[in-house]
């Protein structure tokens, strides 16, 4: 199947998936969430949602969703089956980087996308009450479609031909990001105050 980057793949590593049975709009949501992330670091977020530690920031299909307030209240969950199929599709490009002599984990993602690839109607079980046994001897029309959708990874140092100028502000974006919030200390915890000799006799004398 081929792929849908349309930039220069000189010098780029890729995978992908296809033909999987997972909602589309949670991995659009996954694919948004780990993009310009090195690929080291976006296994340790995809953990993180797969534990349902870390929710996902759904920028669009977030009709009727609940808010989260590790999001700061913004809209999200936890998919993990989406965040699942993510995990396999990157370590599936990260051994492909290695296959070429290169340290796949310190690479970046400079290209995540999924796309619809199907969809195949499924009608209810024979002898179904929606099945021939609605009204005046009319079937249903009630069915549901399984939606087949397709992942794509691509890993890159930034630098490449193929990595447009607007993808390289967002990678030095996350960049920034990522080292302000390795460079926050813990905060210190003050120690418990010792009790004075004079003070601990008190105490026995009263006892």
């Amino acid at each position: 199947m081929k792929y849908s980057f349309n930039q220069d793949r000189e010098g780029l590593v890729f995978a992908q998936r296809y033909d999987m049975n997972v909602s589309f709009k949670d991995l659009v949501a996954v694919c948004d969430a780990i993009r310009y992330q090195r690929a080291g670091r976006a296994l340790d977020t995809l953990d993180g949602i797969i534990t349902m530690e870390m929710p996902v920031l759904y920028k669009r299909y977030s009709k009727h969703m609940g808010a989260r307030h590790e999001l700061g209240g913004r809209k999200g969950r936890y998919p993990v089956k989406a965040a699942k199929e993510v995990r396999l599709a990157i370590l599936n490009a990260i051994g492909n980087a290695k296959n070429k002599g290169l340290d796949g984990e310190e690479m970046l993602i400079v290209h995540s996308s999924a796309n619809k690839t199907r969809i195949e109607r499924r009608y209810p079980s024979k002898g179904s009450i929606s099945w021939g046994r609605g009204m005046y001897g009319r079937g249903a029309i009630n069915h549901s479609d399984i939606e087949y959708a397709k992942l794509e990874i691509a890993l890159g140092n930034g630098d490449e031909k193929g990595v447009t100028e607007n993808m390289r502000y967002f990678i030095k974006r996350r960049e920034r990001r990522a080292s302000a919030a390795g460079k926050k200390e813990p905060k210190a915890v003050k120690p418990k105050k010792q009790e004075k000799p004079a003070e601990k006799e008190k105490a026995k004398v009263t006892e």
